[in-house]
């Protein structure tokens, strides 16, 4: 039976008071390196990182790096301790606080030890040792030791770790000679005809024994409640011992829980500062140990054998990207979400490294070393880490650099991967691994899944045992069909999923020409990524702005995201105040070929339901090379009340995907609506509610389907005062 973790109140937890900040040098071979504070001395000991060189906290070169870990060597954990990083009012922030609840017995045994010796120590002992001497140290701690640490050291450590006992709900994760996956069947629209066909070739390759986990498209308690149950059906009727989870966000979840529905596992991202959890994910600790309460109350498999529950993504660059890092570098951002993570005792946490884009890592070396960073932090930590080196078509990432990153976790001992079908999400377009990979990896290190969903796989001929007993594939292996009464069933299964490449098997790989048809369809969505906006096209939507945002060029705008997140100086010069209900602003993002293809059906249809009802629109702008955020930007500078945000997503894995637009519907708070909003978030400095509206294009939500479904939301907005997750609470309200 589930228990809850022992959750400290924060202001129990004993942290120093910040001191002030003191510069540190070193002379090296006769030259002298000065680093202005510890955030900069931890970011320069890292390998140089797209996040970190755009942020200026990089080593200017080999030396420079090896003079900031000569420096870090030298200081002992009592340094680090005494000196809590904290953010730019100065103050120690909750994420930071939560850090700092370790095993304080412990730590004055190896306080006096230098990180050098820490290291030395901890290569010269075994797992349970190790993983006694993580409870003593912090996130600070846990990436500061890392930035000492080679390829061989990081992977040693990591998998003397993986001995460890194993997270545990219907199946156990990280038992040793084992490799689990989360089956990932996510849909553009949250089709349940189509997730049940994702599921069910996952289920056949062996796939899931960690959990059915989908992202969903449609964050509301309708839609997550449905999918919930969905897949609470899919698994009973195959069977399959696993435990579902919908990964929306957590206040939904809740909600749903709340309602009957069958919430097994507990999901939120996490970020590394409380300005990015709060006022980007709209997340509190105390919202966190909330929900905790509510799943060892409550929770699907409180009554049953489960002993962890809740489930965290993490990823270095959050914090980054949204320019609210605080100073501190992204791999010490994603140990302190590990050191957060550790206070729920979670059934899984999963690292997506990679996700984000060229701004965070450029190319195959970044992700990679980063991703065997974090793996080994989380394990230190105590976490039960699964990993999933992924990439987007808009950086240097390749597929081939993402195996080479996931053969050297599984040597590290890493516990599960993502199972997301031909390594293509075609809801959230990037690229993970897949079930082919996970099978391809067990049978290169002799790895099985976890027991309990290996015994249910025997059985149905999906595995087999040959005359040694050595685990192989069995007669089943592939065959989602099995799971179907007949064989129209399956055929209208998968009328209705995109780009589904076939289900045409070599070993444990795809036949080639299923992969020559994905990987061609990746390579002309790559492409889409550098398509340029037309005039000409555009100019027959009728009337339009053109305005400027600070990024000037292609190769600025993917690199520096915070550049297309406002408009230019002379631009914003040329506007003034116009007080309209609505704007609409049009942007290329990462897709111009968006914009072109869902932009003439889509916008005449938005633009008319909103004259419907007799709202002011401003003149509709568009701006090449835009972000989300620019959003905020032209609706305090033209004071709309309502910013409609239609930009170009990250290109997914065919061509048609590379045609997906976004709307985010950006609501301006009015002084009195703050007060609301900042106690239903928890930032108190709240200013604008959002609402998504993502997958439009013909083979997800139609553009013309899409025009109707924004306007109404916009009209909801308008009239409610309110967006986003309150926006939703308000709209049950009524309708209740």
């Amino acid at each position: 039976m589930y228990s809850l973790p022992e959750l400290r109140s924060l202001d129990a937890i004993p942290v120093p008071e910040p001191r002030p900040e003191q510069p540190y040098e070193i002379l090296l071979l006769q030259q002298r390196y000065r680093f202005r504070n510890l955030k900069h001395l931890l970011g320069a000991a890292d390998i140089s990182k797209a996040g970190e060189r755009m942020a200026g906290l990089a080593a200017a070169d080999e030396t420079e790096r090896e003079a900031a870990r000569s420096l870090l060597s030298g200081l002992t954990l009592q340094h680090l301790y005494d000196h809590p990083l904290t953010d730019q009012r100065g103050r120690i922030d909750s994420v930071m606080r939560v850090n700092y609840d370790i095993d304080l017995p412990l730590f004055a045994e190896i306080s006096g030890l230098t990180l050098g010796q820490l290291k030395d120590r901890l290569l010269a002992s075994k797992g349970a040792e190790i993983r006694r001497i993580g409870t003593a140290l912090t996130g600070v701690m846990a990436s500061a030791l890392t930035k000492l640490l080679d390829v061989h050291e990081l992977i040693l450590l990591a998998k003397r770790l993986k001995s460890g006992a194993a997270a545990k709900a219907r199946t156990r994760v990280g038992l040793p000679g084992t490799l689990s996956s989360r089956l990932q069947p996510n849909h553009p629209t949250d089709n349940l005809a189509g997730i049940t066909l994702l599921t069910y070739a996952g289920l056949s390759m062996g796939a899931g024994d960690a959990l059915l986990g989908l992202n969903p498209a449609i964050d509301t308690v309708d839609n997550i409640s449905a999918t919930l149950h969905h897949l609470d059906k899919l698994r009973r009727d195959t069977g399959a011992p696993t435990q579902i989870c919908v990964l929306s966000h957590i206040k939904t979840q809740m909600a749903c829980l709340e309602q009957g529905a069958p919430v097994e596992i507990m999901f939120q991202s996490l970020a590394g500062t409380e300005r990015t959890l709060t006022d980007e994910f709209d997340v509190t600790v105390e919202l966190l140990d909330r929900a905790c309460r509510l799943m060892a109350q409550r929770g699907a498999l409180h009554d049953e054998a489960a002993e962890n529950v809740m489930y965290f993504e993490t990823g270095q660059g959050s914090e980054l990207t949204y320019n609210k890092h605080d100073g501190i570098d992204m791999a010490t951002c994603e140990a302190l979400c590990y050191g957060l993570a550790r206070r729920y005792q979670p059934f899984m946490v999963n690292n997506v490294t990679g996700f984000i884009g060229p701004e965070t890592h450029l190319d195959n070396f970044e992700m990679a070393y980063s991703c065997l960073q974090d793996h080994l932090m989380g394990k230190l930590l105590g976490l039960p880490m699964g990993m999933a080196p992924c990439f987007t078509l808009h950086s240097r990432v390749t597929a081939e650099g993402q195996q080479m990153a996931t053969e050297l976790l599984t040597a590290a001992g890493a516990n599960f991967f993502m199972d997301v079908y031909l390594g293509n999400d075609r809801m959230l377009a990037y690229f993970d691994t897949s079930g082919h990979d996970d099978q391809t990896l067990r049978e290169i290190h002799g790895l099985e899944p976890a027991p309990e969903y290996l015994a249910w796989a025997l059985a149905r001929g999906i595995f087999s045992r040959d005359e040694e007993g050595q685990l192989q594939r069995g007669p089943n292996w592939g065959r989602p069909e099995q799971f179907c009464h007949s064989e129209l069933d399956y055929q209208r299964l998968l009328e209705s999923v995109p780009a589904a490449y076939g289900f045409d098997n070599a070993g444990p790989r795809p036949a080639d020409q299923v992969s020559r048809l994905l990987r061609s369809n990746q390579a002309i969505a790559r492409q889409a990524i550098y398509s340029d906006l037309r005039p000409e096209t555009l100019a027959e939507l009728g009337p339009l702005r053109w305005l400027q945002s600070r990024a000037t060029e292609r190769e600025i705008h993917l690199g520096n995201p915070e550049l297309g997140a406002w408009l230019s100086d002379a631009c914003r010069d040329s506007l003034g105040v116009e007080h309209n209900q609505v704007q609409i602003v049009i942007s290329d993002g990462l897709s111009a070929e968006a914009v072109h293809h869902n932009l003439p059906q889509l916008l005449p249809v938005l633009q008319d339901g909103l004259a419907s009802r007799h709202y002011t629109l401003g003149q509709t702008a568009i701006v090449p090379f835009g972000r989300v955020k620019l959003a905020e930007d032209i609706g305090d500078t033209l004071q709309a009340r309502v910013v409609v945000m239609l930009i170009g997503e990250r290109p997914g894995g065919d061509a048609l995907a590379s045609r997906s637009l976004s709307a985010y519907l950006a609501y301006r708070l009015t002084p009195e609506q703050q007060p609301e909003a900042a106690l239903a978030s928890g930032n108190a400095a709240i200013r604008w509610e959002y609402t998504v509206i993502s997958n439009i294009y013909s083979a997800g939500l139609p553009p013309l389907e899409a025009g109707s479904v924004i306007a109404e939301k916009v009209m909801q907005m308008l009239h409610y005062g309110a967006a986003g997750n309150r926006l939703e609470a308000l709209l049950k309200q009524s309708a209740a």
